[in-house]
């Protein structure tokens, strides 16, 4: 099965809007591996807006699936990364005052940066993520970086969903199929949902993983936190 880390960058947008502890971060995380996620994903920026570094350190002892660190390489993320050891890195081109991820990395552009940073992380056993789109060549060249994973950006395939799934996924499964035939693995992540999910799922059934946060948390308004994931996990059933 398709694993299913939850983002919890949102639950810490609330927390901070007031101030204080409520809702407490490290006690949703805990729940959210309880009710069936098998992996927590954390995106700390350098402002903090949402989860902070300190809430990472604390989260570390408390993860008992897989811990997800993504962020810009920022020499105070390497630090906080090469402390905390999570399970994987996933490295993100974002600037610092983005809003959210809105696109991949230019490999080319970037390769001996992120040859250094993948060697760097994978010395302390820290399995290593690049945020890429769906360019194919782009795809070969995160090869050359001995990255273990790529994590897809999937924002324009929810924007394509609606009108024509087929087309939208087109792109993904042959990036996808590329990266798998190149030996990595393949994650994905930014604006799944309950809608276009299951059909993802079933076009790349040897997906490894999606990180899902906004999409999640918004149904778990709705649906409650337990049963929204275990929505998701049914929308990760290999349908093939």
């Amino acid at each position: 099965m398709i694993k299913l880390s939850v983002n919890i960058n949102k639950v810490a947008t609330i927390r901070n809007a007031r101030g204080g502890n409520m809702p407490d971060v490290l006690k949703v995380a805990q729940d959210c591996e309880a009710f069936g996620a098998q992996g927590i994903t954390v995106h700390p920026r350098p402002d903090e807006r949402h989860i902070r570094y300190s809430d990472v350190y604390a989260l570390k002892p408390l993860i008992r699936t897989e811990l997800n660190i993504e962020g810009y390489p920022t020499q105070s993320f390497i630090d906080l990364v090469l402390k905390v050891r999570p399970a994987q890195v996933t490295l993100v081109p974002d600037a610092p005052d983005a809003i959210t991820s809105n696109a991949g990395w230019n490999v080319g552009e970037n390769l001996n940066l992120l040859k250094e940073l993948v060697e760097t992380f994978k010395s302390k056993q820290i399995r290593t993520s690049i945020f890429v789109g769906t360019e194919t060549d782009n795809i070969k060249l995160a090869a050359k970086t001995g990255t273990d994973r790529i994590e897809l950006y999937t924002e324009p395939y929810a924007a394509t969903f609606v009108k024509d799934n087929e087309a939208a996924a087109a792109p993904f499964v042959e990036a996808a199929t590329t990266a798998k035939q190149l030996g990595l693995g393949v994650n994905a992540g930014h604006d799944l949902s309950l809608e276009n999910l299951g059909f993802f799922a079933s076009r790349i059934p040897w997906l490894k993983e999606v990180s899902i946060g906004h999409a999640l948390i918004c149904d778990a308004l709705y649906f409650g936190l337990e049963k929204t994931i275990g929505l998701y996990k049914q929308c990760l059933i290999n349908k093939h």
